[in-house]
C-alpha cells in the first residue's frame, strides 16, 4: 500500500531496497559523514549484524547492477522486500538506524562518496600508527 508522505505513521513498506554490506569500521565511519553532511539526514536505515562485524545500508532497487565499491557487496532482495519494521529483517542483525530515526534509504551515489571518504579517514589513521 502506498501512502502520503504527509501521513508520518504510514510509511511504505521498502519493496524495492537492496542492502549494500560493508565493514562496521567503514560503515561507522561513513554513517558519521551522512549525518555530519550538509542535509545531515542522508543516511538511511542502517543494520548491523550480532558480532558487530559489518553494517547493511539500505539502498533503492537497482543499486546492485551498477555497484562497485572495493570491500563492500550489495545484495539484491529479489522482490521479497524489506519492511521498517521494529523487528530487524534480517535473522542475527538488530538496527542500528532504526525506521522512524532514518529515512528508508540511502541514496547510493552519496553512500560511495561517504564510503570513499571513510575509507581514506581510516587508512590515514591507520598510517600514523
Amino acid at each position: 500500500m502506498m501512502t502520503s508522505r504527509s501521513d508520518d505513521r504510514l510509511e511504505p513498506p521498502c519493496t524495492d531496497c537492496e542492502v549494500v554490506t560493508v565493514p562496521a569500521r567503514q560503515g561507522l565511519e561513513a554513517v558519521d559523514i551522512l549525518r555530519r553532511g550538509a542535509a545531515g539526514d542522508a543516511v538511511g536505515l542502517v543494520l548491523h549484524d550480532d558480532g558487530g562485524a559489518t553494517l547493511g545500508f539500505l539502498v533503492p532497487a537497482g543499486t546492485a547492477a551498477a555497484w562497485d565499491v572495493p570491500g563492500s557487496t550489495c545484495t539484491e532482495t529479489d522482490g521479497r522486500g524489506l519492511r521498517p519494521t521494529p523487528e530487524p529483517p534480517v535473522a542475527g542483525s538488530d538496527w542500528l538506524l532504526p525506521p522512524g530515526e532514518a529515512d528508508l534509504a540511502t541514496d547510493p551515489a552519496v553512500l560511495r562518496e561517504a564510503l570513499g571518504e571513510a575509507q581514506r579517514m581510516i587508512e590515514a589513521a591507520d598510517s600514523c600508527s
